[in-house]
């Protein structure tokens, strides 16, 4: 029973986020290391060793192993005979069995090249592996945001709440009293019963809202999870690191070990090869009986001229340059661009939250003046509640920009590559 519970623990994909708190830095941790394209980086790995591994064997000697069986309509002869000497003709029906063996003595570097290449390539895919998961910061940035936006205005709804609970008490006195009358009463109560209503839809988005993170980070997120505001500062320098500007850097250098390897294919290549046979007949076609026999020596091979094949292919490969160069001079503009669109947002909303405090000020300042006027019987308990939803609405719309700038750095950095 034990092992059977431990393979159904190791047989659940997603990773079980237990805490009771979770950062924006703490879904970019689990969508890197849970996220299934991240297994990519390993497989690359594992198969680019496996293609090394080949390549070597091309180091080592090449043995094989021959034989045939031929019948031929017609041998060698000679044309007149001699006197007193009897040559008999090879036999038309021949056999040999051969173990040839081939051992690479100079290549010019091209195994050592192609290993290179096979190397950058593998650097390659894993950047772009690396750039896949980099993207998925955009969608953790917005939807962790989103579910942060409605965790504060829960909050605020409680804090409104218990400040409708507090005014209840204060009221069923006055009305015992007779100093109130017993609708101001119900007027709060329908109230709450409001803020109880926005509390089961905020509690509903949540849940949605998370649930499509844990997809994301591909970990199961706890619905009472609370999430933590970050501190994000913001830094508008030059420098930018995104993972594309790496990936753009290994495409040319893979094109670089291209041109390498049409070098060395047209140097020349010298192998050493022996043959060990046994057949009839031998090395002697003149004796027509099973012989041993043996050849070695070396051979050289040279390509002098390949019509212009390998100089035009570098020219393509310095076309594929110069696109890749094309490639990433337009993504570091629109990267420029869109940093630009960020920092004008990030001032503007700063502008807009000192705006916010005094607004806030002066709603606290309306709702104590309210509060007296109720007790005085001045207003009603609905003009009380209109001022003091106001005064919440405030605190929300200042909630809702903070939300938006931590937002518009956390964007900003994801632009960066921070």
């Amino acid at each position: 029973m034990r092992k059977l519970l431990l393979v159904l623990l190791f047989a659940i994909p997603l990773f079980s986020v237990a805490q009771q708190t979770l950062s924006l830095e703490d879904c970019y941790t689990l969508a890197n290391k849970n996220y299934p394209l991240a297994k990519q980086n390993e497989l690359l790995q594992q198969k680019s060793n496996l293609d090394t591994q080949v390549l070597n064997t091309g180091k080592l000697p090449k043995i094989d192993l021959n034989a045939q069986a031929t019948y031929q309509s017609a041998v060698t002869q000679l044309p007149i005979k001699l006197p007193n000497v009897t040559i008999n003709p090879p036999n038309k029906d021949q056999y040999k069995a051969t173990l040839d063996i081939n051992q690479l003595l100079y290549n010019g570097g091209l195994i050592d090249a192609n290993t290179k290449i096979k190397e950058a390539q593998t650097k390659t895919q894993r950047q772009q592996v690396e750039v896949n998961l980099y993207q998925l910061k955009t969608r953790i940035n917005q939807l962790y945001f989103s579910t942060l936006l409605l965790q504060e205005r829960a909050a605020l709804l409680l804090s409104k709440n218990e400040q409708l609970d507090s005014k209840i008490k204060e009221i069923k006195v006055g009305v015992k009293f007779g100093a109130m009358l017993p609708a101001s009463e119900k007027v709060l109560e329908a109230e709450k019963l409001k803020i109880k209503q926005q509390l089961v839809e905020i509690r509903f988005d949540k849940s949605k809202a998370l649930e499509s993170l844990s997809t994301l980070t591909y970990s199961t997120i706890d619905e009472k999870v609370t999430l933590l505001k970050p501190n994000l500062v913001s830094t508008f320098d030059t420098q930018n690191n995104r993972p594309e500007l790496k990936l753009f850097d290994l495409q040319n250098e893979q094109i670089n070990l291209s041109k390498n390897i049409l070098l060395k294919n047209n140097l020349p290549k010298v192998n050493a090869f022996g043959q060990a046979g046994y057949g009839n007949p031998g090395l002697n076609m003149l004796d027509n009986s099973f012989q041993p026999f043996y050849v070695v020596g070396v051979k050289a091979n040279w390509n002098v001229f390949d019509w212009n094949k390998t100089k035009t292919e570098q020219q393509a490969l310095s076309i594929s340059e110069a696109i890749v160069t094309t490639e990433k001079e337009t993504f570091e503009l629109n990267t420029n661009l869109q940093l630009q669109e960020m920092v004008n947002e990030i001032k503007k909303i700063e502008e807009v939250i000192t705006t916010d405090g005094e607004i806030i000020e002066l709603r606290e300042y309306v709702v104590k003046s309210s509060d007296a006027q109720l007790k005085n019987g001045v207003i009603t308990a609905s003009e009380y509640v209109v001022e003091l939803t106001n005064l919440f609405e405030a605190k929300t719309n200042e909630k809702l920009h903070q939300i938006q700038l931590a937002l518009a750095k956390a964007n900003y950095q994801v632009i960066k590559g921070l």
